[in-house]
């Protein structure tokens, strides 16, 4: 185990996305991931704690943040699932150069505020030192459980991410438990994130809602992807 988190109060917004858009925005030895012919871009907002390395303690105040993503979801040759974030938005700085540095994930340092007023829960972000662009979201949450369906499934359970640094593509496995999802109801959302990190700006509701108190993720070591075979001739 690399390391370990928690993640809490998530909020994952999804809309289609043009197949041909999202490959070209994939790591070399990845291809979108597609459900029934369709690919998917998703915003997902949530808070992390509980932030550590390998078995020591969860980092104080570090260790405890807000992210928002926009993500795609990708394939790989050995026909591994993953998430591709196009961009990370999170409101601590030190944990942004870090996973820059180590991991060359797209980080940004971010003001991120949640809240809740009831049932209710609010996320807004918006982005630091010149840079553009931000979001919201805002969603009644009921106690009720509900089943995840097969789109759900789909785009949720996901076990690694894949990403491209120094010349190389690897996939970084996770583990966690099955996710439990809450009925909610979408009562207001923007976005410009969506459209910075690349893709096409959407333009209607999104076609997935979803909520979920949270659960614990472990992150193991990264994976090399095999280069590209090149074809003679």
């Amino acid at each position: 185990m690399l390391f370990r988190q928690r993640w809490r109060d998530l909020v994952f917004l999804h809309w289609p996305a043009d197949p041909f858009e999202v490959a070209r925005l994939l790591p070399t030895g990845t291809v979108p991931d597609l459900s029934q012919g369709r690919a998917y871009v998703g915003l997902v907002f949530f808070r992390m704690d509980d932030l550590a390395f390998g078995r020591t303690p969860p980092l104080p105040y570090l260790g405890s943040f807000g992210e928002v993503n926009v993500r795609l979801y990708s394939r790989d040759a050995a026909g591994r699932r993953g998430v591709v974030f196009r961009s990370l938005d999170c409101d601590r700085l030190l944990p942004v150069l870090t996973a820059r540095g180590a991991f060359g994930l797209p980080y940004r340092w971010s003001r991120i505020r949640s809240e809740w007023f009831d049932s209710r829960l609010v996320y807004r972000t918006t982005r630091r030192r010149g840079g553009s662009g931000g979001a919201r979201v805002w969603l009644e949450v009921e106690d009720e459980e509900v089943p995840a369906g097969p789109l759900e499934e789909f785009l949720t359970r996901r076990w690694g991410l894949h990403e491209r640094f120094l010349g190389r593509t690897y996939y970084l496995p996770n583990a966690h438990p099955v996710w439990t999802f809450r009925r909610c109801s979408l009562l207001g959302w923007e976005d410009d994130l969506v459209a910075a990190a690349g893709l096409s700006r959407p333009r209607s509701e999104p076609v997935g809602v979803l909520y979920s108190p949270g659960l614990p993720v472990r992150f193991g070591t990264p994976v090399p992807l095999p280069p590209p075979r090149t074809r003679l001739g």
